[in-house]
Formats: structure tokens, C-alpha cells, sequence
């Protein structure tokens, strides 16, 4: 055979894309040889240049024409035409049942743009721009045609974004085969068409029925619950055991009847404002969980048991969703990692992505308008807080309540936020239920492969204003026309299955009959059970119980045990020397005349509770070693970098320890641990904040969940919060914990506040709050902790106060209360934290005797000690004055919380007044001498001293 015979098969081995490809890396050869790969180096060395680019020669390539040079620009063009219908065939999508015209319009899919016309592309083979067809095509054309059927019809697609090769291949042979579409006999057509009516049916009458009262309709997106129904039942198939699902109030209470099962009477009987104590659900197939002071219907959660064998079901959550809509995304995302992990075996904890799976659904302007989406979204692939896939649906009606699209987002959707995330984006039109069902179908079974996020943008719209009492016309008056005139998605469906002789006329009409029928009949039968008026639930006895009582002692040779485990190592485990020698002084701390600091004070906390089978989780920013580096928790090999937990190596450990460094977020965090906390009630969570005001940043958490969670939906929580809170001169940001903000959400115990100043008052604490974990008596703990203190000998207590006793809600001050003659007391300080220790420090250097001068630590600053206080104001018979002092401005901190309770405790005679800082509007200043002036005024003016450190006895 010729060398040019030879050339020419080897070139026949080329053909599509890859044509493309030789010809430029032959040209980079033309110019510089070394600028191409050796083997293509080689291949052109050997053949020269591919045989369809010598000019105007035409070849045989498996049969077909290759192309001369003329005709590539045109296979070049239409190969970035296909690419283009696969990147941006939604520009394009039929994705909008109404206000189309809003989108702003796009020449990528128009042939012209790339210089073609239709009879160009029937000139092309469809091998060479489509080379692994799932189908039989001739020609360019057909593909073109294909594809825009494929990626801009009511369903549409962007995963260019997704840098995952295996990801975005799978993803783009699913919609290249159109392999993932669910196919529906006519009878399950029907089926759907029915649930549509259902859907509407509900919503009618409540229209009727209720009129002009608030129910976020779903009209307009109407096929959601269809869409629900399809992945609980995928998952049920797959024995899922948890679905945990957040979404805000569109569309709420038709989720809440359809999808969680929640009768229709008691739905009905919430908007009579009468509930119907009958109708309350008992534990079992549906339980919807009210608290003492209850909350707006379309607020509530629920969950349900779906059978899905004779051992098994599958648990549907819907949380609870106060009106901050998109805060409970991270809950969710709790409750979702909290079902995952195995907590029974010391060590992290181990999770199973396959026990429960998130689902979230988010409204478009609060999507991309709330930060804590992205808070929440950039968590789903964090070791600490991964679950495995979630999927999202953005239920979008177009509108935020009034507002347009261009005054509610910088971006063209409002699905924008994920692909940042590398989260896969499908676009689906409201009005196509199989459609819908089928991303449903494409983003359960992603979810299942890849365990990432997935996220739908449920395109529709609002039939009536942000809620029922709203007029929209006045501000979307074009949009509203279009709507007015738009038939329902049951009809537009309806329609559909008529064309294709599914159903005959009036299908819809009856079945929507039939519903109004059902309903009313249930409506009417309620009716004459009613009561006259809401009850107001008592609070449960166990949220009444103080906790005094509670024993929290640990055996000292028990807790010498747990301290000598946790400072053993693995066997050639290289720590940091400089740190391993500080954490060695721990070993002795415990022996007769050595003091327990704060850091191993938690440690044996945690130590203690782990041996008594409780599983603990401790999160936040640089919380593994501690923001000011006291804590140590997880050491790193200096040689390899691996890490090592002391607790995960306790030989006495009978439950898991979590600890992770979080992302630097507190909304988010807040709300996934607050969530996990819900979800196992068993486990001790502890969330600590870098500084104590960072968690300014998740005041919504703590303002609708945390504080007010039973009260309003029966939701325990026994999370504890620890907030580092002093005034040591770090200016206005790295003070206040702003604890004036937790003691002004305080009632009906519905959590503890504490300001301690001993390492054993915290270890008490710590296992005081871990007793209560899943028991009636379960609360939040709010707990001020210590900075510049965590070091300070004065905190540092006696092993002996850790084997004996428990948390004292109020102490006496040391020194100053020691030898005390009670009888000559006049003045009673009051007080919590650090100002504590810092009078301690100028008592305990100064010759005075103060003998008209005592002082009380308040320990537990809510629910206040104070009866405790009114029996220790009996044992001082010549008290004149009660004065609280504090760090914090005036009208910060505790004074304003505790001045009526004070007031209520003084005698005839007595008075009560304030030393600290004046009113302020920022916590503290900013330079560090300013602060050791007011300082130290305070505490002179506490103990009634003079500048040179007198007492003022005469005053």
C-alpha cells in the first residue's frame, strides 16, 4: 500500500468534533512543532496534515462525504449551535406559563447567529455533531431540533457550572436520552388530574368558605403537590426512613392537608378561630405538635408515617416556619443530619445519607434576597453539616409580594445563588405536570447518585395577591390581566388529555364537584362540635421545674480517670511539644491543693457526660482549638498533619463527640444546630460563638426558634449557646454578648442565663443541662462565658467542688464575704461575670476591710434566683442599700431586667440603685485606656472607695 493509501485511512479514523480539534492542533504544529502533544507531534510527522484540509478535496469517510475546506466553518458553526442549545436552551424555554414577555431576548439558539441556514445543516451528517445519539438521526437538522425539544421545551437545564466531569456527563446523557422523563399510563394521567383538582377544589373552598382571611394560596403552582407526592413515594420505595422538608406560606395548607395529612377539619376549625379539641390528631399516622401560646395556621409543621413494609415507613416532616420565610432552611438541614448519625459509638459519629434526605422549598424573591440561602447552601458539603443532597424547589410565582423581578434581584434568575454552589439548575413550567414529575423523578434520583444538592425552579405564578386580603392589580396590572385570563393548571391539563382522547368533556368539572362535595360534607359535620372560644394551653409541669435539684457531682477518683485518658496519645502520634506540655499540667490539677481551670473543667464535663452514654456535639468558628486557644479538643500531628480527638480515644466513652470548626456564619449555624438539637433530643449541642457578639448575626434563630419554639409549636431544645462576654478593652465588637438581648426574650423558663465565675459552676452546668436532655425539663442554655478569665486563677477553683455539690444559682463573693460581720453590713453588692473578679482582685489587694460592704454573685441571672436572695437578705439586719453592678452600659446588660425584681425584694427603708456605665449606644469604647478608667470607677465606686483608695463610709 502507498504511504498516501496509508494517510488517507488513518485520517478516515477522524470524524466529527474530533475534526475540528486535529485542525487546530495541526495549525499550532504549523507554527511550532513543540507547541502540540508528542503523540500529535509524532502523528504529523508521520502523515502530514489531515487529508480534508488540502483545499477543495473531497473524501470518503465510512461512506460519507467528508467535508472540503469551505464547508468546515459550517460544521464548526454547528457544533457550537449544539453546544449552545445544551448551555443555553432555557434562554429560550417555554418555561412560563405567564409574563414570558419580561425575559429579556436572546439570539444563541437562532441559526442565523452562526451563519446557517436549515439547508446547511441538513448537508451535515448527524454522526458528526452528535456522535453518541440515543437516537437514529440523518442530518445537523434533526439534532438542532432534537436538543431544543430536549433542553428548551417546558423543561429546561444549566449544569455547565458543575465542574464534576462524571456529574455533568451523567446529567447531559439523562437529557440527551430524555432517559429520566416519567411516562404516565392514562390512567395515571387521570390519577393526576384528579389530585390537581383536589389541589384547586381545597383552595376554592376555603376561598368561599373563609373569605378574606390569610391562606398564601397555591394556585399558580398548583402541581408542587403532585410533585411532592412523586419523590416521597420514590423515597418511600427505597425505605428512606426521613424526609425533612421546610418550606415558607405559599402553598402552605395545601401541603399541610395533601401532602402531611393533616385533617381538613382541624385546618377548617383554625379558621374559625375556634379548635376543636376532638380533632386534635393523637400520636401515630399524623402529629401536629401546638405549644402553649400556639401560632398563625400557615405557620405550623407536621409530620406523618408512611408505611413502606411491615417493619418499616417512612417519616415526612414539614417544620415549623415562622414568618422569616427562609430561615428555616438550616433547621432543616439540622433535622436532616441529626436523623443521619449514628451518636451510640464513642468517637464522631457516623452517618448514613440514605436514613433521610432534606427538602426545601423556597419562594424566588426571598431565594436569592436572604443571606442565609447562601449560608445554608455553602454547608451542603462541610464535613460537619453535609447531608448528603438536598433538593430544593424554588416555587416561583414571579412576584415578591409587590415587587417586580428587576427591583428584587441583580441576576437573570432567581435560581442564580446555586450555580455558585456547583448546584445542577432545572427550569420547569408550572403548567406541565408530567413536566414537573419528571424533574422531580431527574432530581431525586441525582440526589440518590451523587448525594449533592439539586435544585428546581418551579416556574409558575400567583392567581391572587401575596394574600388573600391583597389587591395586585394596582401593581402588576399587565401581569394580573394575563393572569385573569389564563386558565388553571388543572384545566390547562385537562385540555391536554382531551386532544389526546385520555378524558372527555366535563372531566375536570365532575371531579371538581366531587371535591367540593367531600369537603363540604366535612365542613358541615364539624360544624356543631365547635367550641366557643381557642383554650390557652397550660404550660407542661416539667418547663415549670426549676432545676436546682438536680445532682451534677462527679467521684473524684471517676474524674481522675477521665482526666488521665484524655491526655494518652496514639502510638506515634507527633503533637506540638509546646502545646503538649501545657495540656500535661492538667494531670496534676486535680490533686489535693491544685486548682481546676475552665479548659479542663469543660473537658471533664464532656468527659463525665460520654461515660454516662449521652452523645455530645460541639460546633462554631475555630471551635476545635478554641478561639483564645484554651480547649484543644483536636490535635494535629506536626509531622503528618493528621488529627486526633482525646475524647474519641476515652476508654470510658459510651456515645459520640462531634466537634467541628464551622464556616464563618451564624445564622446558618445557629439554625442547622439548633435543628439537630430538635431532632436528637438525647444529644447534648453546643454551639460557641468566636465572640460572644457574633451571634448578633443570628438574632432571628434565637428570636423565632430558639426562645420562642415550645411556646409556639411544642419544640423542645436543650442546645446550649456559649458566649465569650467581658469588657477587657477589645473595643465595642468583642465585649458584649449582648446579654440584655437574651434576658429580654426570657419567660415562662423557657431557657437558662448564666454568668458564671468558677470552673466548677460551669462544669456543674454543663451537666446539669445534659441531665435535662430529652426530658420534659429540657430548655436552651444561654451561658456567658469567660475570655481574658479562662486563664485567671480566681475562676480556677479546688477538685473537690467538682466531686461534691452542684450549680449554685447564686454564691457568695470570696474574700470580701469571708469573716463577714453581718450586722454591720449596709451595703449588699449584687452582680454577675467578670466585674465579679475584678472586685475580687482590688479587695484582695488593699488593706480595708469593707466591713459595711458585702457581695453576691448572681450566678444564673434567669430564671433569677430570687428566693434564694430574699433569704439570703435575712441574714443582714441593718441593710440599707441593694446595688447592682455591672460592666455594661446602663441600658445593656442586666439591670433593667433585674431592677423590679430588686425592688419587689427591698424593706421598709431599703433602696436599690445601679453602678456601671452610663447609657450608652455603643457597648464599650474603643480605646483600651478609656476602658481601664471606667473600669476601674466602677469597681472604686462599688466598694465606696476614694481614687487613693479609701472607703467613703460617710457617704
Amino acid at each position: 500500500m502507498s504511504k498516501q493509501g496509508s494517510t488517507q485511512n488513518f485520517w478516515d479514523n477522524f470524524h466529527g468534533p474530533n475534526m475540528g480539534y486535529i485542525e487546530e492542533q495541526y495549525e499550532l504544529y504549523e507554527n511550532d512543532p513543540s507547541a502540540v502533544d508528542p503523540s500529535l507531534k509524532e502523528i504529523f510527522d508521520e502523515h502530514g496534515a489531515p487529508v480534508w484540509m488540502e483545499s477543495g478535496k473531497v473524501t470518503q469517510t465510512n461512506g460519507s462525504a467528508s467535508p472540503s475546506e469551505r464547508d468546515i466553518a459550517k460544521i464548526t458553526s454547528a457544533l457550537k449551535l449544539v453546544e449552545a442549545i445544551r448551555r443555553h436552551g432555557h434562554l429560550q424555554a417555554d418555561i412560563y406559563p405567564v409574563g414570558s414577555e419580561e425575559r429579556p431576548k436572546t439570539n444563541l439558539l437562532d441559526l442565523e447567529a452562526y451563519g446557517l441556514q436549515e439547508k446547511d445543516l441538513e448537508e451535515i451528517p448527524a454522526e458528526w455533531v452528535w456522535p453518541d445519539a440515543p437516537m437514529k438521526l440523518d442530518n445537523a437538522l434533526q439534532v438542532v431540533n432534537t436538543l431544543k425539544e430536549r433542553y428548551a421545551g417546558t423543561i429546561s437545564f444549566e449544569f455547565g457550572h458543575v465542574n464534576n466531569e462524571d456529574e455533568r456527563e451523567w446529567l447531559q446523557e439523562k437529557v440527551d436520552s430524555g432517559s429520566y422523563t416519567v411516562s404516565l399510563t392514562d390512567e395515571e394521567k387521570k390519577q393526576l388530574l384528579y389530585r390537581l383538582a383536589e389541589v384547586e377544589g381545597f383552595e376554592n373552598f376555603l376561598a368561599k368558605t373563609f373569605v378574606a382571611q390569610k391562606r398564601f394560596s397555591i394556585e399558580g403552582l398548583d402541581v408542587m403537590v403532585p410533585m411532592l407526592d412523586h419523590i416521597i413515594q420514590s423515597a418511600s420505595g427505597d425505605k428512606i426512613k426521613h424526609i425533612m422538608m421546610g418550606m415558607a406560606h405559599r402553598g402552605r395548607l395545601n401541603v399541610l392537608a395533601h401532602i402531611l395529612g393533616k385533617p381538613y377539619d382541624r385546618i377548617f376549625s383554625e379558621f374559625h378561630h375556634s379548635p376543636d379539641k376532638e380533632l386534635v390528631p393523637s400520636e401515630g399516622s399524623t402529629g401536629i405538635n401546638y405549644g402553649w401560646t400556639g401560632d398563625v395556621k400557615y405557620h405550623f409543621g407536621a409530620r406523618r408515617e408512611i408505611e413502606n413494609g411491615e417493619q418499616s415507613a417512612t417519616r415526612v416532616t414539614l417544620s415549623h416556619n415562622p414568618s422569616h420565610l427562609e430561615y428555616v432552611n438550616p433547621v432543616v438541614e439540622g433535622f436532616t443530619r441529626a436523623a443521619q448519625d449514628d451518636r451510640s459509638e464513642p468517637g464522631y459519629s457516623k452517618m448514613d445519607e440514605d436514613e433521610a434526605f432534606g427538602l426545601l422549598i423556597h419562594g424566588d424573591a426571598a431565594f436569592i434576597g436572604e443571606g442565609v440561602v447562601a449560608e445554608t447552601l455553602n454547608m451542603s458539603d462541610l464535613p460537619g453539616y453535609r447531608t448528603g443532597g438536598t433538593v430544593h424547589i424554588i416555587a416561583n410565582n414571579l412576584v415578591g409580594f409587590t415587587t417586580n423581578r428587576k427591583d428584587g434581584r441583580s441576576t437573570r434568575y432567581a435560581s442564580d445563588l446555586a450555580k455558585g454552589f456547583e448546584i445542577p439548575v432545572l427550569h420547569v413550567n408550572a403548567d406541565d405536570p408530567i413536566a414537573c414529575l419528571s424533574a422531580m423523578a431527574l432530581a431525586y434520583e441525582y440526589r440518590q447518585k451523587f448525594h449533592k444538592d439539586f435544585l428546581i425552579d418551579l416556574v409558575g405564578y400567583r392567581r391572587f395577591g401575596h394574600n388573600e386580603m391583597d389587591e395586585p392589580r394596582a401593581t402588576q396590572p399587565k401581569l394580573y390581566k394575563e393572569i385573569d385570563e389564563h386558565l388553571t393548571a388543572a384545566a390547562v391539563f385537562e385540555k391536554q388529555l382531551q386532544e389526546a382522547s385520555v378524558v372527555g368533556e366535563g372531566a375536570l368539572e365532575d371531579m371538581k364537584n366531587e371535591v367540593e362535595k367531600k369537603l363540604r360534607e366535612i365542613y358541615n359535620n364539624m360544624s356543631e362540635h365547635e367550641t366557643p372560644a381557642p383554650d390557652v394551653k397550660d404550660r407542661p409541669s416539667g418547663v415549670e421545674q426549676n432545676l436546682d435539684e438536680i445532682d451534677t457531682a462527679v467521684d473524684l477518683d471517676r474524674l481522675k480517670g477521665l482526666n488521665e485518658g484524655m491526655l494518652k496519645r496514639p502510638e506515634g502520634f507527633n503533637g506540638f511539644k509546646k502545646l503538649e506540655k501545657i495540656l500535661q499540667r492538667r494531670s496534676k490539677m486535680l490533686n489535693e491543693g491544685q486548682k481546676v481551670d475552665w479548659a479542663t473543667a469543660e473537658a471533664l464535663a464532656f468527659a463525665s457526660i460520654l461515660e454516662d452514654g449521652r452523645p455530645i456535639r460541639i460546633t462554631g468558628q475555630d471551635t476545635e482549638r478554641g478561639t483564645f486557644a484554651h480547649r484543644h479538643l483536636v490535635l494535629h500531628d506536626v509531622e503528618t498533619g493528621e488529627t486526633y480527638c482525646p475524647l474519641h480515644g476515652l476508654e470510658q466513652a459510651e456515645a459520640s463527640f462531634d466537634i467541628h470548626n464551622s464556616p464563618l456564619s451564624e445564622a446558618g449555624v445557629i439554625g442547622f444546630e439548633y435543628g439537630y438539637s430538635v431532632q436528637a433530643p438525647e444529644a447534648l449541642v453546643l454551639w460557641e460563638a468566636q465572640f460572644g457578639d457574633f451571634a448578633n448575626a443570628g438574632q432571628v434563630i434565637f428570636d423565632q426558634f430558639v426562645s420562642a419554639g415550645r411556646a409556639k409549636w411544642g419544640e423542645k431544645s436543650n442546645m446550649v449557646f456559649l458566649l465569650p462576654h467581658g469588657y477587657e478593652g477589645q473595643g465595642p465588637e468583642h465585649s458584649s454578648a449582648r446579654l440584655e438581648r437574651f434576658l429580654q426574650l426570657a419567660a415562662e423558663n423557657n431557657w437558662t442565663v448564666a454568668n458564671v465565675t468558677s470552673s466548677a459552676q460551669y462544669f456543674h452546668l454543663l451537666r446539669r443541662q445534659a441531665a435535662i436532655s430529652n426530658q420534659e425539663e429540657a430548655r436552651p442554655l444561654v451561658l456567658m462565658t469567660p475570655k481574658s478569665l479562662l486563664r485567671n486563677q480566681r475562676v480556677a477553683v479546688s477538685g473537690s467542688l467538682f466531686s461534691e455539690g452542684r450549680f449554685q444559682p447564686i454564691m457568695k463573693q470570696p474574700i470580701l464575704s469571708e469573716n463577714k460581720d453581718k450586722d454591720k453590713v449596709k451595703t449588699l453588692l449584687l452582680g454577675s461575670g467578670k466585674i465579679m473578679v475584678d472586685i475580687e482582685d482590688k479587695v484582695d489587694g488593699t488593706d480595708e476591710s469593707f466591713e459595711t460592704i458585702d457581695a453576691v454573685r448572681i450566678e444564673q441571672i434567669y430564671p433569677f434566683p430570687e428566693q434564694q436572695l430574699a433569704d439570703m437578705l435575712e441574714e443582714y439586719p441593718n441593710l440599707e442599700e441593694l446595688v447592682w453592678v455591672q460592666e455594661e452600659p446602663q441600658n445593656m446588660g442586666s439591670w433593667y431586667f433585674v431592677e423590679g425584681i430588686l425592688y419587689k425584694l427591698l424593706k421598709k427603708g431599703q433602696i436599690h440603685r445601679y453602678v456601671g456605665r452610663p447609657h450608652r449606644a455603643s457597648p464599650s469604647v474603643g480605646e483600651p485606656n478609656i476602658h481601664k478608667t471606667e473600669q476601674n470607677r466602677i469597681i472604686h465606686e462599688a466598694l465606696q472607695m476614694s481614687k487613693g483608695g479609701e472607703t467613703n463610709e460617710g457617704n
